[in-house]
């Protein structure tokens, strides 16, 4: 009996234990690694989501501006090259943490770069063999972008989903850019004619006056054939830049309409001069007053910029009138702000419509 007794209280004892004993529970270490596929096809491994992202280097405007569609972009965003056109900077005005980020040389090296501790630098493919091959010493993790055509704008939105692992963000972007333009496209698919168009890029830099044709892959040439229209010089210029053309090749090419791109300076100045000026008026477009100065707000709608759907959507309505007749840029102007970069009407009509220039309402 006492044995038994014995017996238990012992078990009772030992279930007690089990019972109040520290559960171990076994842990796994989570994996935030990532691969991404950049513009250039390299596969890029990163340790962990990058949370120091540099962004620098040639072309900076058309990176950026598509980077801070995304909402992670203003806290990510450690270091950037000095941006803008002129004295514009629209990443001043959305970043409420812009003050607080260092602002490095247009052509930081990467020893300026590395003393920002980036954890991840993007930068335009064209820079791989100069500085990104010096990030690539540093042990720097570099990921290349292009943003120069429609197709590349929706590829690299999709690689910086990934990086700021936002791919439903990069899905809506993508769709807003492609909904835009087979609208376009389906509205002029069927015009019977075709008018002929030159775009030309004016600069006085030195005091001497310029005009400059864009290679066609470039998104001037394409947004020209996307609205419409036949790129008059499309065999004048096959190489990678700008092109300087003369008055008397400007005249031969006797376009129906042509545009003036002006990055510093207000291009409804440079046209009302042209339009002044006896040699520019023997040209037929002037004489029928087809002299455009191509619109823009802070920066240029016609380059490869997030605004690149503005340029092509007002350039299609002005060449074919007829097939947009509800067409009103100033509501498309923002929409674009509101859905791209969350900004309301207010911010809109302070910020934005104000700095509107060429000829836009």
């Amino acid at each position: 009996m006492k044995r038994s007794l014995f017996v238990l209280l012992i078990s009772m004892f030992l279930l007690s234990a089990c019972i109040n004993a520290p559960i171990v529970q076994e842990t796994t270490a989570i994996d935030s690694s990532m691969i991404i596929t950049d513009a250039l096809n390299r596969q890029v491994s990163l340790p962990n989501p990058p949370k120091r992202i540099v962004i620098t280097g040639k072309a900076l405007i058309m990176v950026v501006d598509a980077v801070y569609m995304f909402p992670e972009a203003p806290g990510r965003i450690a270091a950037l090259a000095n941006i803008g056109q002129g004295d514009n900077n629209f990443i001043s005005l959305i970043d409420p943490n812009y003050a607080a980020k260092a602002i490095l040389l247009r052509d930081a090296g990467a020893e300026q770069i590395a003393a920002s501790k980036p954890d991840l630098v993007i930068l335009k493919s064209s820079l791989a063999e100069t500085l990104g091959k010096s990030l690539d010493v540093l042990k720097i993790p570099v990921i290349y972008v292009d943003f120069e055509t429609p197709d590349q704008y929706y590829r690299d939105i999709e690689i910086l989903g990934k990086v700021f692992q936002n791919e439903a963000r990069a899905s809506e972007l993508v769709n807003f850019y492609k909904s835009k333009l087979e609208t376009i496209q389906s509205a002029v698919q069927g015009v019977s004619s075709k008018p002929k168009v030159l775009m030309l890029y004016y600069n006085d830099r030195d005091g001497v006056v310029a005009f400059n044709v864009p290679p066609m892959n470039w998104m001037q040439t394409r947004i020209v054939d996307l609205a419409g229209g036949v790129p008059v010089w499309a065999d004048a210029n096959p190489g990678e830049g700008w092109a300087k053309v003369t008055l008397e090749q400007i005249a031969a090419w006797d376009a129906d309409d042509i545009f003036i791109i002006s990055y510093i300076k207000d291009p409804s100045e440079i046209v009302k001069n042209l339009k002044e000026d006896p040699q520019w008026q023997s040209i037929p477009a002037v004489k029928q007053n087809r002299l455009y100065a191509f619109p823009g707000d802070l920066y240029s709608w016609d380059q490869p910029d997030s605004r690149w759907i503005l340029g092509l959507s007002w350039l299609a309505e002005q060449l074919h009138p007829d097939c947009f007749p509800q067409f009103d840029i100033v509501q498309e102007a923002q929409q674009f702000y509101e859905t791209l970069y969350g900004l309301d009407t207010k911010f809109f009509e302070d910020k934005i419509q104000p700095t509107f220039r060429g000829d836009l309402p």
